[in-house]
């Protein structure tokens, strides 16, 4: 099945189906995936999408929010829905969904959708609403299946037919003892091929993979694609079973964080909604713009201290130009490669070691090459071999100062503990600019006018 992208013919077909009655809308909605109807939200206004709701069935309908974007408001949807229709997606929302959704309310607003409610959901929506929303305690599902591990066989299977009735997805069973302490994990597979007389203690695997309820969200995203697991269990500091984190959430942890660094690193604020309107851009983007303003005057002030150079040799502010770019260019790479890494895994003081190593000797080989192109081209073009060489040690050198900055300062803001998607990419273009400028001027002025 190939991905669903919003045209022109998917919004004329709704739109003209919102023009006429319920029977009709709902026969034209049912030619729609839940995940595309979300999609196909992103393009209609408010009372469109309230009428879509409460013309599809509860189930649909609660797939249907939960798989809207949290960009596009799902909560502020849902709020405004008739108490009892809004109730019944609750209901019918998993647990890990409902808490994200009803996280993005007012207290107020989250406390009249819960007292609608089964009291059951309510006070497992409410425990799960108590954790930050970026650690594993807030993207995880209590709705588990676990087994005690002094059942036998016949036990454990009445006991995972009962547990599994209300649940779409049958992932991993989670042993526990007469305390509800996590004791190890089971897989149906193994209960079904287990001889009749055996017990889940003689089955239970014991060394198995955990979480704890306050573990950031990218770290629990690293163990589940390290061990290439379907769930993970969360437990409290007494290793009392508290739920389990699916790999669905994963992938879209793993989706925001990639998004967040990409606009990070970029000078975007992780604050800005990719379909947020050109305010909200220009309120995230302008300070970024700002600081980035002041650097470059400050390489601007390289510049003017070597005016007599720039006049008497006007040809090095070509190439000065060229230098910088290029070095920003190479930093920016260096930049990217060492943040994936940090966000991948915590670097020991070794790896680290061996990270700005490698960027130096990538930085050497490719400013001696492109070095080795300027040189060629000064040559050649301006008939002058000494600003060649001018210009092969000032590319060579900001090459050498983009690998170094671009791989060390995102290590040194972290282990200061500074985001180092946030500040590295400003700090690291100053570096580039101003060696950039002042490397190829210093040099001329030295070797070309003080011969």
């Amino acid at each position: 099945m190939q991905s669903f992208e919003i045209n022109k013919t998917d919004l004329l077909r709704i739109k003209t189906a919102l023009e006429g009655d319920d029977a009709e809308l709902e026969k034209v909605l049912q030619g729609y995936h839940a995940s595309e109807i979300a999609i196909l939200f992103e393009k209609l206004p408010q009372e469109a999408k309230e009428r879509i709701i409460n013309i599809l069935p509860t189930d649909v309908a609660s797939e249907v929010i939960s798989e809207m974007a949290e960009e596009h408001h799902p909560e502020e949807l849902l709020v405004n829905l008739h108490p009892e229709k809004r109730s019944e997606i609750v209901e019918e929302l998993d647990y890990d969904d409902a808490t994200d959704i009803i996280s993005q309310l007012d207290e107020e607003q989250q406390h009249e959708i819960l007292k609608d409610i089964d009291q059951e959901d309510a006070s497992s929506i409410r425990a799960l609403l108590s954790y930050d929303e970026d650690t594993a305690g807030g993207l995880m599902n209590s709705d588990i299946i676990k087994v005690n591990i002094n059942l036998n066989k016949k036990g454990a299977l009445d006991e995972i037919i009962h547990q599994s009735e209300e649940m779409e997805e049958l992932y991993t069973i989670y042993v526990v003892d007469d305390l509800d302490t996590l004791m190890g994990i089971l897989s149906i597979k193994t209960v079904i091929k287990a001889r009749a007389d055996a017990r889940v203690n003689d089955l239970v695997q014991t060394n198995f993979v955990y979480v704890k309820a306050d573990v950031d969200q990218e770290e629990v995203a690293r163990l589940i694609s390290q061990y290439n697991l379907t769930s993970i269990p969360v437990v409290n500091d007494d290793m009392k079973l508290l739920g389990r984190v699916t790999v669905d959430d994963i992938i879209d942890v793993m989706e925001e964080e990639n998004t967040e660094d990409i606009l990070k690193i970029s000078g975007v604020s992780e604050d800005e909604e990719l379909s947020g309107n050109w305010q909200d851009a220009v309120k995230s983007r302008l300070p970024w713009l700002v600081i980035n303003l002041g650097t470059a005057f400050l390489a601007a002030s390289i510049i003017r201290n070597f005016d007599s150079t720039v006049a008497k040799l006007s040809i090095i502010s070509a190439y000065m130009t060229i230098i910088a770019g290029m070095g920003g260019n190479a930093a920016t790479q260096a930049l990217a490669v060492t943040v994936r890494r940090i966000s991948l895994s915590d670097l020991t003081d070794k790896q680290a070691y061996n990270t700005v190593l490698k960027e130096f000797l990538v930085g050497m080989i490719n400013g001696g090459a492109n070095g080795l192109i300027v040189f060629i081209v000064a040559f050649f073009y301006d008939a002058n071999p000494m600003l060649g060489l001018v210009l092969f040690l000032a590319m060579t050198g900001n090459l050498i100062i983009a690998g170094l900055t671009g791989a060390s300062i995102p290590l040194i803001l972290k282990r200061i503990g500074v985001d180092p998607a946030v500040a590295s990419s400003i700090i690291i273009t100053t570096f580039t600019d101003c060696i950039g400028f002042l490397l190829p001027l210093w040099l001329a002025t030295k070797l070309l006018l003080h011969q």
